[in-house]
């Protein structure tokens, strides 16, 4: 169980978890997990996490298959500027290793921006909480339990 895991469960989220065998090897863990449940990399979403002109982290949850634009999440978060989070700022915020990044169950909530492309699928894929493991839900369900903005923030 996980802590994103058991998020889902507390709030009486519909879900379906999805595991597989993680390659150590494999750099690109959102495009492994669309391959390896077997769906398309556009309904698995990753979740990144940015440093805002403030100082403040914010989460974007965009697909596998897109890059992040910086500029449309700052807009988005209410920022001038955005810039990828040092990856110890972002375990310790967040509880969870890269790779294994949720928007559900993080340790300390930050703000988190859905790309918008999201509510075109019945249901999305986010980590679970860990490198293998997928949660399958409803854009709805995420927007709600993260308490996420929706916007176009993929380049």
């Amino acid at each position: 169980m996980t802590p994103a895991i058991n998020s889902a469960r507390k709030n009486k989220i519909p879900h379906t978890v999805h595991e597989y065998v993680h390659n150590p090897q494999c750099k690109s863990y959102g495009e492994e997990a669309a391959e390896q449940i077997g769906v398309a990399a556009g309904r698995v979403f990753k979740t990144l996490v940015v440093r805002l002109d403030g100082g403040d982290l914010a989460v974007a949850v965009i697909p596998v298959s897109s890059m992040l634009s910086m500029k449309l999440l700052a807009k988005a978060a209410g920022a001038k500027k955005a810039s990828m989070a040092d990856p110890s700022d972002v375990t310790r915020a967040t509880g969870y290793v890269l790779g294994g990044v949720s928007p559900l169950g993080q340790k300390n909530r930050l703000k988190t921006i859905i790309d918008s492309s999201a509510m075109s699928h019945a249901t999305v894929f986010v980590s679970a909480g860990r490198r293998g493991l997928e949660i399958e839900l409803g854009p709805d369900q995420l927007k709600q339990a993260t308490s996420a903005l929706l916007a176009e923030i993929c380049q």
